[in-house]
């Protein structure tokens, strides 16, 4: 019977309560450190998202490229379809050709000729056509034709489809004393302006400026003279790059 008196705890009690005590600050401790990590990730999760944003905005990623353009662009030549030779230079043509040849070779080394005397339009599709056929035409072709007879615009579209492919194709006007100058002319600048890899270069402008350089024939030029100096010139501008 109890009588109110605290009777005196036994030791396995003392333990007991001792181990009590103890367990609260190991708890709380627990507490405080799990709510110190929760903290400090928080954080971390924080600082990383605002870290990578920041590094993302100021660096490309890995594995992707950036360019940064300089004054104007240039267009690029396009590639030579097959039967083309890149970086190799044809040239078919008659006569006049003839005449200027030496000077052109001087300011544009290595270049083809397949020049002839009396050389018509035809021919000279022909000729193109089988070094086509051959792996052997050049990606850069320059044709110097017409000096000896008339064109149509149809021979200056099969033309074209024979050198389909070709990087550049380089035509060069007349200055005949003939009937048919005039309108081949007209045949070549017409031709020119439809196709985007042709180019024309107007030798009868400057021949016509200068009378002086030519013959009584009023149509071939003396070799050395400044007449195959100039056309050559002209011709080497569309010839080489720019």
């Amino acid at each position: 019977m109890d009588d109110g008196t605290e009777r005196p705890k036994t030791r396995a009690e003392l333990r007991k309560s001792a181990t009590k005590k103890r367990r609260w600050p190991a708890v709380l401790g627990v507490l405080v450190l799990v709510g110190a990590v929760a903290a400090g990730g928080a954080w971390l999760i924080t600082s990383h998202h605002k870290g990578s944003s920041t590094v993302s905005a100021a660096t490309p990623r890995q594995g992707t490229s950036t360019s940064t353009t300089v004054g104007p662009t240039t267009t690029t030549t396009q590639a030579p379809g097959p039967g083309f030779v890149p970086g190799k230079i044809t040239a078919v043509g008659d006569s006049v050709m003839m005449d200027y040849q030496p000077d052109l070779t001087s300011l544009v080394p290595g270049i083809d000729f397949q020049d002839e005397v009396g050389r018509q339009w035809g021919t000279g599709e022909q000729i193109l056509s089988t070094l086509k056929a051959q792996g052997q035409l050049g990606a850069t072709v320059l044709v110097g034709l017409s000096t000896n007879g008339p064109i149509t615009a149809q021979d200056f579209d099969s033309m074209m489809s024979v050198l389909s492919g070709a990087s550049k194709v380089v035509f060069v006007n007349v200055h005949v004393d003939q009937p048919w100058q005039d309108p081949n002319n007209q045949v070549l600048a017409a031709g020119v302006a439809r196709y985007k890899n042709a180019v024309l270069v107007d030798w009868n402008s400057i021949a016509s400026s200068n009378p002086g350089w030519f013959g009584s024939d009023g149509t071939h030029i003396s070799f050395g003279g400044p007449a195959p100096a100039a056309i050559a010139a002209a011709i080497a501008k569309q010839l080489t790059p720019s």
